[in-house]
């Protein structure tokens, strides 16, 4: 269990907001990069080598064909570099914006990533079952879902390759995908009969059925969600002043620097490293624990 899934699930749940909205409100290129590098180091010390086999097959293609595509459709800006073949100018703002908008898009990733690991099914529903039931149900079992779909996916075609030997040829793939396919479809209307029996047996929807939960709001909590809602704040008090605004088009221009702005991007950073401080806090006091004995 990872040292920030210990606190409560509000406490949770509005870091995440926060992270995942403040990295795509802020187009200035130092959060970008403060975002995109925390949220990365957050995800890789949460689900360890997982993510990095993630990054490599999934992050960085977004990544890289996000920086590739906005050129092709954007051609603002004033320092042309060349022609494309079609005619339109290539600029360096254009690139550039390309490159902050997967850098946006990679941290965002990476947060909710980071959100699915720590934010259960049960946690969720802790939060807006009593707000929102239904809504909240249908999207616990969403999250819920996709893992397993994909773990029953590599499974099955596991299964089938066992059985049958890989495929070779279009046809020959074609036809395996089909019988996956089908198999998948059988599987994900059997769980759901299972899911709504089982429902039912527990008396989901009854007037006066109760929820155990294991949660409970401390003075630790309540610190940390004091340090939050602070770093929030004075990040949110920096981007309605325009302290860390950035304008790409027609030229860069940053709206803002100095002292201030210096201490927002400080304030940004250590709101989105609050995982990562928590977590080195408690591993110097258990080798500090350890030494001792």
């Amino acid at each position: 269990m990872h040292s920030f899934e210990r606190f409560h699930p509000a406490v949770n749940f509005i870091w995440f907001l926060c992270v995942i909205l403040f990295s795509m409100l802020f187009m200035n290129p130092v959060c970008l990069g403060i975002s995109l590098c925390l949220s990365f180091l957050t995800a890789v010390n949460m689900k360890g080598r997982l993510m990095l086999g993630f990054g490599l097959r999934v992050l960085v293609p977004v990544m890289v064909l996000t920086a590739l595509i906005n050129p092709a459709f954007n051609h603002g800006g004033v320092t042309l570099i060349t022609y494309l073949p079609g005619g339109n100018p290539l600029t360096l703002e254009s690139i550039v914006f390309g490159l902050a908008a997967s850098a946006m898009i990679g941290s965002v990733i990476c947060w909710f990533s980071c959100y699915n690991r720590i934010m259960t099914s049960d946690r969720f529903i802790y939060l807006f079952g009593r707000i929102i039931p239904s809504l909240s149900l249908v999207f616990s079992m969403i999250l819920r879902f996709v893992p397993r779909f994909g773990a029953q996916l590599r499974q099955i075609h596991g299964a089938r390759k066992a059985l049958y030997g890989e495929k070779q040829g279009l046809k020959g793939r074609i036809r395996s995908g089909v019988g996956v396919f089908s198999a998948m479809i059988d599987w994900a209307l059997e769980s759901s009969i299972r899911t709504s029996d089982s429902m039912k047996s527990r008396g989901y929807g009854k007037r006066g059925r109760t929820a155990f939960s294991i949660y409970t709001f401390d003075r630790r909590d309540g610190a940390l969600l004091g340090v939050i809602l602070a770093l929030s704040i004075y990040v949110l008090a920096g981007r309605f002043t325009g302290a860390v605004d950035y304008r790409y088009f027609p030229d860069f221009r940053a709206a803002a620097d100095g002292l201030y702005t210096l201490t927002v991007f400080l304030a940004y950073g250590a709101l989105c490293a609050i995982p990562l401080l928590i977590e080195l806090r408690e591993r110097l006091q258990w080798n500090a624990f350890e030494s001792n004995n």
